[in-house]
């Protein structure tokens, strides 16, 4: 689809009149589009071939076109051609590509042999794939500007360090690529990795954490503080991996956020002492986002007939996909429930189960009594196919 628009532009003293036609996305044929600027004075011509690159090659809308061209210099298609081909050789989709250059407008202007491919053979060389490290700086494309030498190395021995291994430094990684970003001359992660030792939380749990989450470790210390004696308020023990996962939890949002929660909670006849009794069994449950406990409470109460306390039980089973394990397996279940093979009590070992253990507990065994269950299941999952290729159609 092709749209027009124009605006007044101000460059400088003089006010410039752009008429812009584009196409959205990466376009197959720029050369059928054009970017012309009318101006009464200097200034639009440094402008309309970077802008048109922008909207053309990249996906920019005209507006984010124009403010990141004040950071590009190319009046060629020569140097940011070069780039792009580049980072689709090396694994990055048209969308991951789009949103490095959205993120860091100048990349279009990068050396991608001398000023690219080292960062990526950084990465290489610790272990990573091209699909790790696409994904890696599709989310932080700011890497590709540092300095191996003064900040990526630093970095992964930093935590390499801590966690006594390479193979769980590239784990936290992938998990916050912004940890390779800190300058460690004022990283808080020392102390607050101390606060929890002083605590009492045991190093394991820390280290493994560290892993997990990285970005729990990246809170003002003050405000880390806090959050410790507030979880230690709440009755957790500083001897259980849920301590460190409730600090994360408190540090993923804003108390506002935390009311708004609850507030969810409370439509569907939780109290007070519920939410805090789900969150002590499972932190996350309080990392979920409002729709989604909305649409698991909907289905758990509405569509299987249970109580929405049953969730207060089993907290779980919030941090589960509705579409790959909530309704398919919950369609198993209402029919195992309606026939009597099992008790409401089992369900929570029904949601929580590996897939094998699953189909061997809940589906498997039932062939006689409800030979139905895995065809429904399948059909659910909408992976029939990859079902059968294991054999599973077949037993």
């Amino acid at each position: 689809m092709i749209y027009l628009l124009c605006k007044n532009i101000l460059h400088g003293r003089h006010i410039v009149r752009a008429s812009i036609t584009y196409e959205r996305l990466f376009v197959r044929n720029p050369s059928s589009i054009f970017l012309k600027f009318i101006s009464n004075g200097a200034g639009a011509n440094h402008y309309s071939f970077a802008v048109s690159y922008l909207i053309n090659s990249c996906g920019f809308s005209p507006e984010s076109a124009l403010r990141a061209s004040k950071y590009l210099h190319f009046e060629t298609p020569g140097k940011p051609d070069s780039v792009i081909a580049f980072l689709k050789n090396h694994c990055l989709s048209e969308t991951q590509i789009s949103t490095v250059i959205k993120k860091l407008p100048d990349v279009l202007t990068a050396n991608p042999e001398k000023t690219l491919l080292p960062k990526l053979d950084f990465f290489y060389s610790k272990g990573f794939s091209s699909a790790e490290i696409a994904k890696v700086i599709t989310s932080q494309p700011f890497i590709l500007r540092r300095s191996i030498e003064n900040q990526l190395n630093p970095c992964f021995n930093f935590f390499k360090n801590m966690l006594k291994s390479e193979k769980k430094t590239v784990e936290a990684i992938k998990r916050g690529p912004g940890i390779l970003r800190l300058d460690l001359k004022r990283t808080p992660i020392v102390r607050n990795i101390n606060l929890l030792r002083e605590s009492g939380v045991p190093e394991s749990i820390i280290l493994d954490q560290l892993r997990r989450q990285p970005l729990t470790f990246l809170t003002n210390p003050d405000r880390f503080r806090d959050m410790v004696e507030e979880v230690k308020g709440l009755g957790f023990n500083p001897l259980m991996s849920k301590f460190v996962l409730a600090v994360y939890a408190l540090r993923t949002m804003t108390k506002s956020t935390w009311e708004m929660k609850v507030d969810v909670y409370k439509k569907w006849g939780w109290s007070d002492e519920d939410i805090i009794l789900a969150f002590s069994r499972n932190p996350w449950c309080m990392m979920t986002s409002e729709n989604k406990i909305m649409a698991v409470m909907d289905y758990i109460v509405n569509i299987m007939g249970l109580e929405s306390l049953f969730i207060c039980r089993s907290p779980v089973i919030l941090s589960f996909s509705m579409e790959k394990r909530i309704v398919p397996r919950g369609s198993v279940a209402q029919i195992l429930l309606l026939k009597g093979l099992i008790k409401e009590r089992n369900l929570s070992r029904l949601f929580s189960y590996p897939e094998n253990l699953f189909l061997e507990k809940f589906v498997k065994c039932y062939e006689e009594e409800a030979p139905e269950l895995l065809k429904l299941y399948t059909e659910k999952l909408g992976l029939s196919k990859k079902l059968g290729s294991v054999g599973l159609n077949n037993t």
